[in-house]
């Protein structure tokens, strides 16, 4: 494919650490040239460590914006000069667009998974979600989960850095939403097999299992998982992760983070260029 790069291009990129394997610059890119648009899509390996040094840099340079991806959704939250109202309640920004030289942080991770389960063909409103991981694409996830009908979700988490930022979330989708939220410690194996066996929907939203690391699983245990309970992963490279593989011995249904990416991708693509994504297209050259 060819791009004609010129000296009035807008820049656009992902911010992550690894994204060596990301497939959105094919995505936006894609789209770019579908549209006739003069923008272009880059990644850029960022970590947390070195987020505030780039984003001062970017926002110097007059980027018209870009993606911020695991493990730095939270810190952008910071950096930003100001956040829309779902990034506020999620507390992570994965979208940011460059308005006269301000930064304005968005979340589209949960719109992005929400229909990424209507995409997989499953119904989860008025049903019960546990979901592992407190991080960025966690709390968007459970944020737009609660809000769009989900009835329960239990969230586990270590007792990181995201463990007072879990506390509040799940304060807020009890005080603001009919969603019934709880959050439990990881450490406890035998709590995390109760809450998963009432549950219709396992959601990996960790990084745990993400290429190269493909033999990792925060579950190895196969008898955690019943035939009718459906088991997502936001990791798409690999395809099919280890925690995939073992739900499917158990007889359950799965689904990866190709949809999740491409709709978030979708509303990134929005507020960046004011046009509608053309899905249709990007579905047929990049994921059939």
């Amino acid at each position: 494919m060819n791009y004609n790069i010129t000296g009035t291009t807008n820049l656009t990129c992902l911010l992550g650490s690894p994204v060596a394997h990301s497939i959105s610059p094919h995505i936006h890119n894609e789209a770019f040239q579908k549209l006739g648009l003069d923008y272009a899509y880059l990644c850029f390996d960022v970590t947390t460590e070195t987020l505030p040094q780039v984003v001062a840099g970017l926002k110097a340079m007059g980027v018209k914006g870009f993606n911020c991806t695991m493990p730095n959704k939270n810190l952008m939250y910071e950096l930003a000069d100001d956040v829309s109202p779902a990034a506020r309640l999620i507390g992570a920004v994965n979208t940011v667009v460059n308005v006269q030289g301000n930064l304005i942080g968005h979340n589209t991770d949960g719109i992005g998974y929400m229909m990424s389960v209507k995409e997989a063909g499953h119904h989860i409103i008025g049903k019960k979600m546990t979901i592992l991981g407190a991080g960025g694409s966690a709390t968007a996830i459970c944020a737009q989960a609660a809000l769009d009908g989900v009835k329960e979700l239990s969230i586990f988490s270590r007792r990181s850095r995201f463990w007072d930022r879990a506390v509040t979330l799940v304060n807020n989708i009890n005080q603001s939403t009919s969603c019934q939220a709880t959050l439990y410690d990881f450490a406890s194996p035998s709590v995390l097999k109760r809450e998963i066996e009432s549950s219709q929907i396992l959601t990996n939203a960790t990084s745990v299992g993400m290429s190269p690391n493909y033999e990792e699983s925060l579950i190895d245990d196969i008898s955690f998982f019943h035939k009718e309970l459906i088991v997502s992963d936001i990791i798409y490279n690999p395809k099919e992760t280890k925690l995939m593989k073992l739900a499917k011995k158990a007889g359950c249904q799965t689904f990866n983070g190709l949809y999740m990416l491409l709709f978030q991708g979708a509303e990134a693509f929005r507020l960046w260029t004011g046009k509608d994504m053309p899905l249709e297209h990007i579905k047929e050259k990049i994921f059939i």
